[in-house]
């Protein structure tokens, strides 16, 4: 019952990111980075469309309006943003960027999938910061939602506070079910369904 009280209360909340660049940035995912066929995801699943996040994350502009969308919504108490490599560097670079030129630095840092294989054999590349800062993980797409959950394991291992995660896209596949049963906030900034119903229309 508490599941399915979290899971009405996320959908609830979930309504459009009010920022300027917002619209520009669903054009954007839909001329680019969106896809119709037959694909295999990375959690093995067969879909009849596929996103490429990086394709909109790695453009200029997309990055700048990620950031700028991104950084709208992360929670005051926000001590840095972390998300695991590949798809989340450069989400977590772009909040990072946009929030030193509006005057609220917040460090990025990227989780590894294996440890460093010299050195100090880290997890986390980034800054030091102290225990108990506030990290919210970031990510471009999520399905399944396993890879912020590695992330958020990692982080919270390192002594950091994770209790939200943020994604540009939602695929509505599982992924908030996860992050609710875990106690995790979830938002995201697209489903999949405005993003197919955007794209449909701009055809």
């Amino acid at each position: 019952m508490a599941l399915i009280i979290r899971l009405t209360e996320f959908y609830r909340s979930t309504k459009p990111v009010e920022h300027p660049n917002r619209q520009k940035l669903l054009d954007l995912i839909c001329r680019l980075a969106y896809k119709s066929g037959d694909f295999t995801l990375s959690s093995g699943q067969k879909s009849t469309y596929y996103i490429n996040g990086k394709l909109v994350t790695l453009h200029p502009f997309g990055a700048l309006w990620t950031g700028q969308v991104l950084l709208s919504m992360l929670p005051r108490d926000t001590g840095a943003v972390g998300g695991l490599t590949l798809g989340a560097d450069p989400i977590v670079s772009a909040v990072s960027v946009v929030s030193a030129y509006e005057n609220q630095p917040i460090p990025a840092l990227i989780i590894r999938k294996q440890p460093k294989g010299h050195g100090t054999a880290a997890w986390i590349e980034g800054p030091e910061l102290a225990e108990g800062t506030h990290v919210v993980v970031l990510e471009d797409v999520v399905t399944t939602g396993q890879s912020a959950l590695f992330a958020v394991e990692k982080l919270r291992n390192a002594g950091y506070v994770v209790t939200e995660i943020l994604t540009l896209v939602d695929r509505r596949q599982g992924g908030a079910e996860l992050y609710a049963k875990e106690g995790l906030g979830f938002k995201a900034v697209f489903t999949i369904d405005e993003i197919q119903n955007y794209a449909q229309a701009s055809q």
